[in-house]
């Protein structure tokens, strides 16, 4: 292939990836006040975090004039979710393709037909273009009564990444607007002693604010990494140098404000925000969740744990049991390769001298420094910055795969 197509190949596969990165449904609504009720449900349902993390999706989005009942307390929370799920389309439609439909109709998968309650083809929506140019969606388990929703305008879109319409009205479908049973209470206390955590649920129970944050999440959206007996055990003559303040802040590091099914971890990769990051807005906090060969690992730059069990997997609460106790790099020395800078083209290196065992010792010099986690030269701060700054790995494999051709092509 020629090289310099091969640079432009690359180059545009970069700018694609970075703006797919970006896809954030609730600041695309945001942008639009007639949306804001629309926008609101996704929030309150958890579906934006489901919409965000998907690649290839439709959004058909509602004004608030046209949401009906909707928003007028008739519908449980779940129901309601349900309803929205038949609102995202499993597939890339712009205001062209719809009006470039072949044989002038398809049916598409929706979020409610991947959610295994929609029976038969009750998830799917057929999208039909009439003469004139109109097109109209409609559920197909929709009753005869039923008239089909128009498609109003386009919103915005990135070509074959995703889209976001605007439709006349809500979708209606008997199988989403099912009630749907309010789960049973959880004890988060007995589900961790029952299973590998026993030791962990000890740390959360003696810790009123982290178990109160972690408790009080559990019922709309969480996913606890809880480190097995073992694991707590060995990490114990550092859990009990470090202050209140850095024990509740790791306790937190343990917990992410959102569902995450085994089933998503194995199929995606990238940043997990935690219940710590929310805490405290000056830090980072977050680790890097990624899957090999069907195992799970979560690097935090200074331990990397692997999944070795699933505790409980139902939405919305996830909780896993891991090999090691995370160690965020906010409080640890991150690993050596993390915090060493890019090798210089010429010249000798520097040597750093470092007492035994700094490398993985938490750096707790006074009671400030041992609660917000700073190594003794800042460097763990560094690490954390460059962290929250770093785009996905498959960004960077794109875009040094955009570098490289492009080195290539001016070279040829």
């Amino acid at each position: 292939m020629d090289l310099r197509r091969l640079a432009v190949a690359a180059a545009v596969l970069a700018v694609c990836a970075a703006a797919a990165e970006g896809f954030d449904i609730l600041k695309i609504l945001g942008k639009h006040d007639e949306f804001s009720q629309f926008c609101k449900l996704l929030n309150e349902t958890h579906l934006a975090g489901d919409i965000n993390r998907d690649r290839t999706i439709t959004v058909l989005a509602v004004a608030n004039g046209d949401m009906g009942q909707l928003t007028g307390g008739h519908y449980s929370l779940g129901t309601i979710r349900h309803i929205l799920e038949l609102h995202v389309v499993a597939d890339y439609y712009d205001e062209k393709k719809l009006k470039q439909l072949s044989h002038a109709a398809t049916a598409a998968s929706t979020l409610f037909q991947r959610s295994g309650f929609a029976p038969g083809m009750a998830g799917y929506v057929n999208i039909t273009q009439h003469r004139g140019g109109k097109v109209t969606f409609i559920v197909d388990d929709a009753a005869d009564s039923v008239k089909p929703v128009s498609f109003v305008k386009e919103i915005e879109s990135h070509r074959y990444d995703y889209s976001v319409l605007q439709v006349s009205s809500v979708l209606s479908s008997p199988e989403a607007e099912a009630p749907v049973a309010q789960p049973a209470p959880v004890n988060l206390t007995d589900l961790l002693s029952k299973k590998y955590c026993k030791s962990f649920a000890g740390l959360l129970a003696a810790d009123a604010k982290a178990f109160d944050t972690i408790n009080g999440t559990k019922d709309t959206a969480l996913t606890l990494f809880c480190p097995v007996d073992a694991a707590v055990a060995a990490f114990m003559p550092k859990f009990k140098n470090l202050t209140a303040k850095a024990q509740t802040a790791i306790l937190l590091y343990h917990a992410a404000p959102d569902y995450y099914s085994m089933q998503f971890l194995k199929s995606n990769k990238g940043k997990l925000n935690t219940l710590a990051t929310t805490s405290d807005a000056k830090k980072d906090y977050t680790y890097e969740a990624q899957s090999e060969a069907d195992t799970v690992t979560l690097d935090t730059k200074v331990t990397t744990a692997t999944i070795q069990a699933t505790v409980r997997d139902d939405d919305p609460l996830a909780v896993y049991a891991v090999s090691k106790f995370l160690q965020p790099k906010e409080l640890f020395k991150a690993k050596k390769e993390d915090l060493a800078p890019a090798p210089a083209p010429e010249g000798p290196k520097k040597k750093t001298k470092k007492k035994p065992g700094s490398a993985s010792a938490a750096a707790s010099p006074s009671d400030d420094e041992a609660a917000d986690g700073p190594g003794a030269d800042g460097s763990s701060d560094d690490a954390a910055d460059k962290a929250g700054a770093a785009p996905s790995l498959l960004a960077r494999w794109v875009i040094g795969a955009a570098t490289a051709a492009a080195a290539l092509a001016l070279a040829a």
